[in-house]
């Protein structure tokens, strides 16, 4: 079955920086495009960034060019380099795939997308 575990998550100073990871299986990791959502108490899951290799990266303007998306097909992981933390970014971090989802329009942030990972915490502190 698809699975997807999130990890790297933890607290860290504003202006730090961390690297999230999500491990895959499952599917067809070299196709499936894959997001990264984050959500805090109370609010919706919003997009914060996608990967495909047919569209290649999308951010969400609250995180470009602080964020890095990457991918290693070698070993089915994708990656989300989060630099300049700041408290605003704050919240559950989860990985997301789908089959047939891509990441060229503005569809890709909403939380509709089919396989979700547990989730790893971020928390940075002021």
């Amino acid at each position: 079955q698809v699975q997807l575990v999130e990890s790297g998550g933890g607290l860290v100073q504003q202006g730090g920086s961390l690297r999230l990871s999500c491990a895959a299986s499952g599917f067809a990791f070299d196709d499936w495009p894959i997001a990264w959502f984050r959500q805090t108490a109370g609010k919706e899951r919003e997009g914060v960034s996608c990967l495909s290799m047919s569209d290649g990266e999308n951010y969400a303007d609250s995180v470009k060019g602080r964020f890095t998306i990457s991918r290693d097909n070698k070993y089915n992981r994708v990656y989300l380099q989060m630099n300049s933390l700041e408290p605003e970014d704050t919240a559950v971090y989860y990985c997301a795939t789908d089959k047939y989802r891509r990441c060229n329009t503005h569809s890709w942030s909403s939380p509709l997308w089919d396989y979700w990972g547990q989730g790893t915490r971020v928390t940075v502190s002021s």
